[in-house]
């Protein structure tokens, strides 16, 4: 390795120098990245991580070495139809055409040419959407244009090898009908539903019977035989894994930690076929808010979209970067603590020195640094929400005011303040106005309330700064005898009707002391006055 390639610690380039040293010092002409897509389903939050990072580790990749790369975004669409997604229009007639390849059934929307044409259709948009480059590539017509001829071959005829590799993996009952090959039935189209009654290697071909009930769905009794070349059959997954990485040589790819057992086994297969399995790496799944894995067929969880919503995508980018191989709850309410780490990373590039910048997640989310905005001020999401909060409107000029005042520098970013507004706005009528409960204080509490308001009331408060005006709350505790925390926790659930909530010194320096001491008023009942 170069001095170069060590010289970065973040796990982008990690993964980059374990592809140089995969390569023993000998770097392929292009080094190829691929991401995988089933397309029973639409793009979700899954599919924008998995390539977002491997596009990480590309760049880094070509960084530290100055080669060449590719990225292959590859839709596995002659897979069968397993069962209908939950989320998915025309389940009646899905579930007619179960058994049957993804490009061979009608489109359930009804405005393309087959199911898999509108999912990578939809694939496709995504990726441009976000700026990813790649090649995309779909499973029917690269097996129908030969791009696999000369390897299904190899595995015809080593296909005795192939089965020593994978029988013992399956239950018993499995293995006397099991082939790495798949014809489709010409008969009912159905591809779960037929069985290899005889590999033919002097023919190139295979003979099939289709007669395996695939759930309830019943194979039709014909028997046939199907070319291996261009389409006539495809192959089991983690074959049809193995035959990609050969037959592309790719040098890189990522995937989800529970096809661990399925990547060993096509790495075996890659080697019986003469080939070099590349570089994997595995990575943790998103769970939903129960801890349950997020699923694209059942929708749980956060998508997309939904995130866009409420944040820009680069704060769903920063959220991703972290330790791939820890899983990460994926919720709404996460999305304002990833939009404030990620402004919190802004204001802090500028003062990283160069050389060490290509370790930040900027550096990585931001088109290998060429792209980061500056952002120089203290607004961020959470402040957005304490004052939509605090003043009670939705007035987004009022907001904008207020922002402004509090800090001028703001200003000067309004390609950053806009959307932040807008989106923080939207959140918090969505998933924050529509869950505050304000609680009464209790007869213990009103007497510090009537307390802070009497401090906050007194001459020369309004030149306080937040951490003097902090303090005058542990002052309030300490002369009551209660602890701090508690008397923070009464504030939150009374003045803001949240569990949670800021540092009341930088609140109350946001939306004034008047309006702190009036919303004492509305929401605690007490009041200076005699």
């Amino acid at each position: 390795m170069t001095n170069e390639q060590k010289r970065y610690k973040s796990w982008p380039f990690e993964e980059a120098a374990r592809i140089v040293r995969a390569g023993r010092g000998r770097l392929p002409e292009t080094a190829v990245f691929e991401t995988g897509f089933g397309p029973s389903g639409l793009p979700h939050i899954g599919t924008f991580a998995e390539v977002a990072r491997t596009t990480w580790v590309r760049r880094a990749y070509e960084h530290v070495t100055g080669g060449k790369t590719a990225l292959v975004a590859f839709s596995d669409d002659l897979d069968g139809l397993r069962k209908v997604p939950d989320n998915m229009p025309n389940a009646g007639m899905l579930r007619e055409h179960l058994g049957k390849p993804l490009s061979d059934i009608p489109d359930p929307y009804g405005c393309c040419a087959s199911y898999s044409g509108h999912m990578n259709g939809r694939l496709r948009e995504f990726l441009d959407a976000f700026g990813f480059e790649c090649c995309f590539r779909s499973s029917s017509e690269a097996y129908r244009r030969g791009d696999f001829n000369a390897g299904i071959k190899i595995l015809l005829d080593n296909v005795e090898k192939v089965l020593e590799v994978i029988l013992p993996t399956l239950q018993e009952e499995n293995r006397e009908r099991w082939s790495p090959f798949l014809p489709k039935c010409e008969r009912c189209g159905k591809v779960y539903t037929t069985r290899v009654t005889a590999h033919r290697k002097d023919a190139d071909a295979v003979d099939y019977r289709c007669d395996t009930p695939f759930g309830d769905v019943p194979g039709c009794g014909h028997t046939g035989t199907a070319s291996i070349y261009n389409g006539g059959v495809k192959m089991g997954w983690k074959v049809d894994w193995a035959l990609r990485w050969y037959c592309y040589g790719v040098s890189y790819e990522m995937y989800g930690k529970d096809l661990i057992p399925s990547a060993e086994l096509s790495s075996r297969i890659v080697a019986i076929m003469g080939g070099k399995e590349p570089c994997g790496f595995f990575y943790e799944l998103f769970l939903d808010e129960a801890g349950e894995k997020i699923s694209k067929s059942r929708g749980n969880g956060v998508s997309v979209e939904q995130w866009l919503a409420y944040a820009p995508v680069e704060s769903l980018a920063h959220f991703i970067y972290r330790d791939p191989r820890q899983a990460k709850k994926l919720y709404f309410e996460m999305i304002p603590r990833a939009m404030d780490e990620y402004l919190d990373q802004l204001r802090r590039y500028p003062e990283m020195e160069e050389g060490k910048r290509p370790d930040s997640p900027l550096w990585h989310i931001h088109r290998a640094g060429a792209s980061v905005p500056s952002y120089a001020s203290s607004v961020n999401f959470t402040m957005v929400n304490n004052l939509v909060a605090a003043l009670g409107t939705s007035d987004r000029d009022l907001l904008l005011g207020f922002l402004r005042r509090y800090d001028p520098a703001v200003e000067r970013f309004p390609e950053i303040l806009g959307p932040l507004v807008d989106k923080g706005l939207r959140y918090y009528n969505d998933h924050i106005l529509p869950n505050k409960r304000h609680r009464a204080p209790s007869d213990a509490e009103r007497p510090l309330f009537l307390a802070l308001r009497s401090k906050l009331s007194g001459p020369g408060v309004d030149g306080l700064d937040e951490k003097a005006l902090q303090s005058l709350v542990f002052d309030v505790a300490r002369e009551h005898g209660i602890e701090p925390p508690e008397f923070f926790a009464a504030i939150y659930q009374v003045l803001l009707g949240q569990e949670r909530g800021p540092r009341f010194g930088s609140f109350a320096r946001l939306v004034g002391i008047e309006r702190v001491i009036a919303l004492i008023d509305e929401h605690a009942g007490v009041s200076s006055s005699p």
